[in-house]
């Protein structure tokens, strides 16, 4: 930087003596000004005038560039002829402001005029690095629609910023018409004036420029003024300021007395005054006189400027104080130390934050901050005290003797005063990096936006950086993500017969969502109390005065809710919840099972509950077996989760992976576990454990359950056939490999309740063991009207040639089904056509019944 600003002011004198004007009447353009870039593909010809001369080559683009620092307060004046038919292959830019002498880089900033393209049209257009230029103010169309235009083009910026374009198609600066005003202050500091054309083979001599002036008659205006110690002040002017005076100190003067001792022009148009003694507490002025843009431009008054000062090392209040970056999972390290750490930030403008006695706690302990000091808009970054020499490379360090052991997957970090008042506090999840190779480890997760703290999984995504983090940095994710949106009431659950959990999508303002009169329940129950309940303050406690009843649905109304930005919630939310019953094993049942994911693909368990009770998952479990032992638990979740009658819950380490891969799926029946207990594809067991620990459900299952038709069975789920059926083989079958799983919602399989009106029912009676989900199997349905009967049954083709023996000697209960998937004995499948199930059923007294079922196979033929 300061070489780059060495040989800028160098460059001064010239500027200021000269301002740029060229109507190359000297008959070059190597000197007064200089411009350089494709300096053998431009000439000045017999009228002097600057023409192109690059080679004859479809695609070439030329430019040429001159220093200008000209930003603000400024005009831009230049003739130009294009002796061609504009097109998007044929048009020139002439760059205004550029802080690039490539004005052909993606990677230049800057503002330039448009003659030409698919509109013949001369438009003024803002360029952002690495992005597309941005129309400011579109010229009207068809104004260099010939074969030869002429056009004079005048631009002006005032010091407030806003920008005129005016153009005169007779060439003779008369007759300047306005092609529109628009208001953009992007970029403030340029370093190149230019010109570049792009265009056709035949058009390579077809470009001329003449009369290039760029004037500045206005003053330097003065602003930002900022204090960053309490002797320090940033100035911060709309243009570059002449060294000379601007490094004057005799030119500034605080409080009416006082001269700073120094006076440094860090940049063009920045200036750094240091005092020999701190601010006064409360307001402080700041006079400023006699300073100079670079073309001679003075201050025509000098310029008073009043700041408050605020006292240094204050204990930070809420908000003020954020944790902005975790390295939760260090290993493997991209680019960083192999460390875990924290950053924090003083998202204060004003204040120097005091850290000493500061509390950071995470799930399982806390530590105290040592006597540091962080000024406005400062980061630093907290380490083991081992590993501060490692970091300080980055920034500020701040070292501690028994820094908290972060959980990759997620948890509660929070900061608090000495006093125990909370400061901020942030529940981070392994989810947040929204990429699933950097959760993995090596990368920090960073806060997008540092003025939203109130914002939590949106305002947080993986570091960008190609090290993995930016510790005690300005994170590589910033951006402005304002949040306009009041809070959504998300979830209601009845925590007790006489207590109602609600959950809203983001922080509240915890004083207005404590007022009782915001809450309203039907049917009619009044209100006791209402507790926000902190750090977050996402989570309301509505007390209520008598109790609920189970299977009863109530209906929670919220009206005036506001989130801690003072977003307000004009419309009122409802939402309904009810009071969890007493669970029964069989309530909730396991409903499909992924075991065999595709490729880089996870498992996944769906339930559902097919009571008429609520039932609340709180503190449920999912297992698998040991033998004969129950092992392998892992809770299901810890906060309440309710499950109406009727509900589907899909159970899975990773929901956007199953979401990916299945399209059709449900996405609000998503509950995330950290890991699913181990479901091998050969063959295991499920075991879903109520919190009782008595067995709601188990499920052995094999591969060998799916349909043996079926060539690729990766990523196909076994689906429960008839939800009130038992957790059994044949009540489960391979999905439709029309969808290969249904999570979240209906199976593809799924049958109803088939009641044998007689001994033996088969339904359908044509089926067709095709695996698109329609009618894929038959069944034999039972109604004996006691137990203890013994069944067995065989296919037999319409030629009475024994086909299949389906079971054998099988002990019934009073009612049931068997499945017939359509294959023979030996595992092919049977062929279109009828088929006889020979049914006979013996009793615990001798009793001896023979039955004959017809049933169809069909198919494509």
């Amino acid at each position: 930087m300061k070489q780059t600003l060495l040989i800028l002011f160098l460059l001064f004198p010239l500027w200021a003596a000269a301002q740029l004007q060229d109507n190359f009447s000297d008959g070059n353009f190597t000197q007064n000004p200089t411009w350089t870039g494709n300096a053998g593909s431009f000439i000045v010809n017999a009228q002097h005038q600057l023409q192109s001369n690059g080679p004859a080559v479809t695609g070439t683009t030329l430019q040429l560039v001159t220093p200008s620092q000209a930003i603000v307060g400024t005009t831009w004046e230049f003739w130009a002829n294009l002796k061609l038919a504009t097109s998007s292959t044929n048009y020139t830019d002439i760059y205004l402001i550029s802080d690039n002498a490539d004005l052909n880089s993606t990677a230049t900033n800057g503002y330039f005029v448009r003659i030409g393209n698919t509109t013949d049209e001369v438009s003024l257009y803002r360029k952002d690095a690495g992005k597309t230029a941005v129309l400011l103010i579109n010229g009207q169309d068809k104004t260099v629609a010939t074969s030869n235009n002429i056009v004079r083009v005048r631009v002006t910026r005032t010091i407030s910023y806003e920008w005129e374009l005016s153009i005169d198609v007779t060439g003779s600066g008369q007759s300047y018409v306005s092609q529109g005003i628009a208001m953009d202050a992007t970029h403030k500091r340029s370093g190149y004036f230019g010109v570049l054309v792009r265009y056709t083979s035949a058009n390579n001599k077809n470009f001329y420029f003449d009369d290039f002036k760029i004037t500045d008659t206005q003053p330097p205006v003065l602003e930002e003024l900022q204090t960053i110690t309490t002797q320090e002040i940033i100035l911060q002017f709309n243009e570059p300021l002449q060294p000379d005076q601007a490094q004057t100190i005799a030119n500034y003067t605080l409080n009416g007395t006082i001269k700073p001792t120094i006076a440094e022009l860090t940049e063009a148009g920045t200036v750094r005054l240091v005092f020999g003694q701190s601010f006064s507490i409360g307001s402080n002025t700041l006079t400023i006189a006699n300073l100079q843009d670079l073309y001679g431009n003075t201050l025509n008054n000098s310029i008073t400027r009043t700041f408050n000062f605020i006292p240094p090392a204050v204990i930070p209040n809420y908000n003020e104080l954020l944790i902005t970056e975790i390295m939760a999972d260090e290993s493997p390290a991209v680019g960083l130390p192999a460390q875990e750490y924290i950053e924090l930030y003083n998202a204060t403008t004003n204040k120097v934050l005091s850290l000493r006695g500061i509390k950071l706690s995470d799930a399982t302990a806390t530590t105290t901050l040592p006597n540091a000091q962080l000024l406005p808009g400062e980061y630093v970054v907290v380490v083991p005290n081992t590993q501060v020499a490692s970091f300080t490379q980055f920034g500020k360090v701040i070292g501690i003797s028994n820094f908290p052991g972060l959980n990759n997957a997620g948890e509660l970090l929070q900061l608090r005063r000495p006093d125990g008042k909370l400061i901020y506090a942030v529940n981070y999840s392994d989810a947040w990096y929204k990429n699933s190779t950097k959760r993995e480890g090596g990368w920090s997760l960073e806060m997008i936006d540092v003025t939203n703290p109130c914002a939590g999984a949106e305002n947080w995504t993986a570091s960008a950086d190609p090290r993995g983090g930016t510790p005690a940095q300005q994170n590589s994710v910033a951006a402005s993500l304002p949040d306009n949106i009041p809070p959504v009431l998300i979830n209601a659950f009845a925590i007790s017969s006489t207590q109602v959990l609600l959950r809203f999508n983001e922080r509240l303002d915890s004083t207005l969502a404590a007022t009782i009169a915001n809450y309203s329940i039907s049917p009619t129950i009044a209100l006791a109390g209402v507790q926000v309940q902190g750090p977050l303050f996402t989570d309301v406690i509505v007390h209520l005065s008598s109790p609920l009843q189970e299977r009863q649905l109530y209906t929670l109304t919220a009206t005036g809710i506001t989130d801690c930005t003072g977003n307000l919630s004009n419309q009122p939310q409802a939402i309904t919840f009810a009071l969890p019953s007493v669970p029964e094993p069989g309530d909730v049942v396991i409903n499909e099972v992924l075991f065999n994911p595709r490729l880089n693909g996870v498992d996944f368990v769906e339930l559902v509950n097919r009571s008429d009770k609520y039932l609340d998952l709180k503190n449920w479990h999912l297992g698998n077996t040991a033998g004969d032992t129950i092992s392998n638990l892992k809770t299901i979740v810890t906060s309440s989760y309710v499950l109406a009658p009727g509900q589907y819950v899909v159970l899975t380490s990773n929901p956007e992976n199953i979401k990916a891969n299945y399209p059709a799926a449900n996405h609000k029946a998503f509950l995330q576990m950290s890991s699913l207990p181990s479901y091998p594809d050969d063959a295991g067991t499920i075991v879903v454990l109520q919190p009782d620990k008595r067995v709601a459900d188990q499920f052995s299952y094999n591969s060998g359950m799916h349909h043996a038709l079926i060539d690729d069975k990766n990523g196909l789920s076994l689906e429960r056939i008839r939800l009130n059926g038992q957790t059994i083989a044949s009540n489960f079958h391979s999905a439709a490999t029309t969808v290969f799983a249904t999570p979240g919602y209906i199976n593809s399989q799924s049958q109803l309740h088939v009641q044998a009106q007689q001994a033996f029912k088969v339904e359908p009676q044509v089926f067709s063991p095709d695996g698109d989900g329609f009618e894929d199997f038959a069944t034999i349905n039972y109604n004996t009207g006691k137990t203890g009967f013994v069944a067995t049954i065989t296919v037999f083709d319409a030629q009475g040639r024994e086909v299949r023996k389906l079971i054998r000697n099988e002990l019934l209960a009073d009612n049931g089904f068997f499945r017939w998937d359509g294959l023979k004995q030996d595992g092919s499948k049977a062929a279109i056509g009828y088929y006889i199930f020979y049914i006979e059923l013996f009793g615990m007294n001798g009793e001896n019944s023979e039955y004959k079922e017809k049933v169809v196979v069909g198919g494509r033929l």
